[in-house]
C-alpha cells in the first residue's frame, strides 16, 4: 500500500480526522433548557464559587490541549501551524482511542517564546493538561519550563515521551541480546528536544529522572557532527549537553561517532547511515532509527550491516518505537490523579511499566504492540500510583 497517497485521499475524503459530538440529547425544549439557557447558569455559578468543580461539571477533567506552533514536526521540520494540523489531529484521535481522553489540537502562529507561553496560560482554564508538540528547540525548553506552575500538567511529548519509550526499548533490546545497559556506548543523532531528553535519561543526568542505571557513554551528533568541546559553534543548550555526554572527548562526523558504538538512536532525518556504517559498530549493535516518515537507516539496510536489533518510528515495520505507547497512558494517569504536573517519578514509572509490558523481550519484540490497549492502562496505573506517592 502507498501510505502517503492513501493517507492524502483519506484526509481529503473526511476533511480531517476530528469532529465534535454531544454527550447529551438535544431533541426537546427541556433538553435545550438543561444544556443551555436557563439551566446552564447553575453549573456556572457553582464553578464560580468552587473552581475545582470544573473538573466534575465540564470537559476539563478529561480534556487535553495538543498545542503546537508547527516549528519542528518530526521528519518534516518547520512547516508551520496549518501544515502541522494533520499531525495534531492524529495525536488527538490517539488520545481518544488509547486512553479515552478528549484532546483538542491547537495550532498557533506565534512570534516569540513569550507569545506561546501566554497562549498556554490563557487556555489552562479549559483543559486538564497540555501536551506540547512539535515545537523547535530551544523554544520548547523555555515554554515547557515556564508552564510548569499553571495548575495543570504540561508535558512536551517530543522530549519526555520519546525518552520514555526509547529507554524502555533500549532496556529490552539489551536484555534480548544478553547485554547490560550499563555497558552500552550510545550514539544519538539529533541534538534538539528529543535527543537532549534521551541523553539525560540514559545518563541519569537528572538524578530524580533516573530509571536505575546509566549507560557507559553517550555521543550526541547534530548536522555538523559530534558535539564536542573542540567545537566553537555551539549554543548554550548544546554546550550544556557536554555535562553528560562525550566523556572521551571525541570529535568528527556521525560516521566517526558510530565506530565501535553499541547502539545508534536517530531522532533527526532520513537516510543518514548505510550498512557499511553499521559494520563499523560493536558486536550485535542496536539500531533505533526513529525519523519519520523515512528513518535514518531502513531496517533491511541495518540488518545487512549486522544489526541485531532494529526499531523505527513507523507502524509498518517491527519494533515500532512510537510515543503512542506512552503519552496516552501518562496523561490518563495524570488526569485520574488530578496531578498539577508530571513529575520525574511519574516518567520513570512509565518507563518501567512499558518495559515490563513486553514480558520476555526478543530481538523482534522489544516493545509491546502499539495497538495493544492494555499498555496504556498499565502505564496509566503506574503513573497514577507515582503521582500519589
Amino acid at each position: 500500500m502507498d501510505y502517503f497517497a492513501e493517507s492524502l485521499s483519506l484526509h481529503r475524503k473526511h476533511r480531517g480526522k476530528l469532529e465534535i459530538t454531544s454527550k447529551i440529547p438535544l431533541e426537546t425544549k427541556d433538553d435545550l433548557s438543561l444544556a443551555y439557557t436557563p439551566g446552564v447558569a447553575r453549573p456556572c455559578e457553582v464553578i464560580a464559587e468552587h473552581p475545582e468543580q470544573a473538573y466534575e461539571l465540564t470537559m476539563k477533567g478529561n480534556a487535553v490541549a495538543v498545542l503546537s506552533d508547527g516549528s519542528a514536526v518530526l521528519g518534516l521540520g518547520n512547516i508551520g501551524p496549518a501544515a502541522a494540523l494533520p499531525v495534531m489531529e492524529g495525536k488527538a484521535i490517539l488520545f481518544k482511542q488509547f486512553a479515552g481522553i478528549d484532546a483538542v489540537p491547537i495550532c498557533v502562529q506565534v512570534d516569540s517564546d513569550e507569545h506561546l507561553i501566554a497562549i498556554g496560560k490563557a487556555i489552562a482554564p479549559t483543559f486538564g493538561g497540555i501536551n506540547l508538540e512539535d515545537i523547535s528547540a530551544p523554544r520548547c525548553f523555555v515554554v515547557e519550563e515556564a508552564l510548569q506552575d499553571i495548575g495543570i500538567p504540561v508535558f512536551h511529548d517530543d522530549q519526555h515521551g520519546t525518552a520514555i519509550v526509547l529507554l524502555a526499548a533500549l532496556m529490552n533490546g539489551a536484555k534480548a541480546i544478553g547485554k547490560r545497559l550499563s555497558d552500552l556506548k550510545v550514539v544519538i543523532n539529533g541534538a534538539g528536544a528529543a535527543g537532549s531528553a534521551i541523553a539525560r535519561i540514559l545518563t541519569c543526568h537528572d538524578k530524580d529522572s533516573c530509571a536505575g542505571v546509566s549507560v557507559a557513554d553517550v555521543l550526541i551528533c547534530d548536522s555538523k557532527g559530534i558535539i564536542s568541546s573542540q567545537r566553537t559553534d555551539l549554543n548554550r543548550y548544546k554546550k550544556d549537553l557536554l555535562q553528560f555526554s562525550n566523556k572521551v572527548h571525541r570529535s568528527g562526523s556521525l560516521h566517526d561517532a558510530v565506530r565501535g558504538a553499541d547502539a545508534f538512536i536517530g531522532v533527526s532525518k532520513g537516510n543518514l547511515l548505510q550498512a557499511s556504517d553499521v559494520r563499523t559498530m560493536g558486536s550485535d549493535p542496536i539500531i533505533l532509527a526513529m525519523a519519520n516518515p523515512i528513518p535514518e537507516i531502513m531496517p533491511d539496510e541495518a540488518r545487512r550491516g549486522g544489526a541485531a536489533v532494529v526499531g523505527t518510528g513507523r507502524s509498518d515495520f517491527p519494533n515500532q518505537v512510537n510515543n503512542v505507547l506512552a503519552f496516552p497512558g501518562i496523561f490518563r494517569g495524570a488526569l485520574d490523579a488530578r496531578a498539577v504536573r508530571i513529575t520525574s517519578n511519574m516518567k520513570v514509572a512509565a518507563v518501567h511499566a512499558l518495559a515490563e509490558a513486553v514480558g520476555e523481550p526478543t530481538v523482534d519484540r522489544i516493545l509491546p504492540d502499539p495497538m495493544d490497549h492494555t499498555v496504556s492502562e498499565k502505564v496509566a496505573a503506574a503513573v497514577r500510583d507515582a503521582a500519589n506517592m
